[in-house]
């Protein structure tokens, strides 16, 4: 397994319940190492059936916030549009920090930290040569490619590259907003607080323990930050909040509290990403079909490792038939939500405003 985040450990973790052990090379040196990013909801059916498979439904009850799903909507002007709040027995996308569900996942695994991968070559003759950045190198009968969006696993069976959806975000964030700054956290709630413009959003996303994650969304060519460096702060922000000019002032306090901002240009694979089968090499998630984060990649992701590790656990005698199978599975599927994404993301960073307020309706509870 290539890869440590969300679909390598599901898939590790269901072979490993398994009585199965699997390799997972992981580049990071640690946890730790970096953010773990923002909260995740875990639909029923993906996510949280992937949890079942894993044996950790209950330890993930007791993490998640099911709060986290109310979401509110507000004009440019500061006007309340929507306000959905779940029911006191909604469970159906429960929010959970991605750092604790990677503590969820990891368990008892044993990770290979710091063995960022190179290359894979198949077809080796001992099995599916892995080339790794400290010059090591290791065949496997099975290599996995969970590895992101530039995934090194993935020209193995594809020549594919992610390319630029015209969308980009750039991420902040604030901590311990309900001592620092009460009236922000009032107007993002329990849950989520949106805000859309001509071509442009703000989102701001409740964690766990007080911290907010905030994201400007924009339409912009890839090269839009030619005169802007990235690495000051300062200069982002007064960028950002020029590109927001004329917003409701506590809508701005948004951007003018967070801290270090993190350029996230949205790159996609084709909706239909498919390839001719290789033996002994296979991908999950945003390495096989990155697509929007509208909250379905992380949830494919999981289902896939625990379907494949499953399939795996099932037919251990035709290890090539059961992966095979899996990916048949996991494309038609795919494509269904990248199709549902790609669409979405067309709608909420559009021209008309209208059009994701529309797009809320059709998804939320009446």
């Amino acid at each position: 397994m290539v890869g440590g985040g969300p679909a390598g450990l599901t898939f590790a973790r269901v072979l490993h319940r398994h009585g199965h052990s699997v390799a997972v090379l992981e580049r990071d040196p640690s946890p730790g190492a970096r953010p773990a990013g923002g909260t995740l909801d875990l639909h029923e059916g993906l996510g949280q059936l992937a949890l079942e498979k894993a044996g950790l439904m209950a330890e993930f009850q007791a993490l998640a916030r099911p709060e986290g799903q109310a979401m509110r909507i507000l004009a440019t002007d500061g006007t309340v549009l929507r306000d959905w709040q779940p029911a006191p027995d909604d469970r159906a996308n429960p929010e959970i920090d991605r750092g604790q569900l990677r503590d969820l996942l990891l368990g008892p695994l044993e990770v290979q930290w710091g063995r960022g991968v190179t290359e894979v070559v198949p077809g080796t003759g001992d099995g599916v040569l892995v080339k790794c950045a400290d010059g090591s190198q290791e065949t496997f009968d099975l290599v996995v490619g969970a590895d992101g969006a530039w995934s090194r696993v993935r020209p193995a069976v594809s020549p594919a590259t992610p390319h630029y959806t015209g969308v980009t975000y750039v991420e902040t964030s604030i901590d311990d907003i309900d001592t620092r700054h009460p009236d922000l956290a009032r107007l993002i709630g329990d849950g989520s607080v949106a805000v859309y413009g001509v071509n442009r959003s703000l989102v701001a996303q409740r964690n766990s323990g007080g911290h907010v994650k905030v994201y400007a969304k924009f339409r912009a060519p890839s090269d839009w930050h030619t005169d802007l460096d990235l690495t000051d702060a300062e200069a982002v922000r007064s960028g950002l909040l020029a590109l927001f000019d004329g917003w409701a002032a506590p809508l701005l306090d948004l951007l003018r509290h967070g801290d270090t901002f993190v350029h996230r240009p949205l790159h996609v694979l084709p909706v239909s990403h498919t390839w001719t089968h290789v033996p002994g090499v296979t991908l999950l998630g945003d390495a096989a079909h990155l697509m929007p984060p509208l909250g379905a990649g992380a949830n494919l992701a999981m289902l896939e490792g625990a379907e494949l590790a499953e399939s795996i656990a099932s037919n251990p005698v035709d290890l090539d038939e059961a992966v095979r199978a899996f990916e048949a599975r996991m494309w038609a599927r795919a494509e269904r939500w990248a199709k549902i994404t790609t669409a979405g993301l067309d709608r909420l960073v559009s021209a008309d405003p209208a059009e994701a307020v529309a797009l809320f309706d059709q998804v939320q509870p009446s």
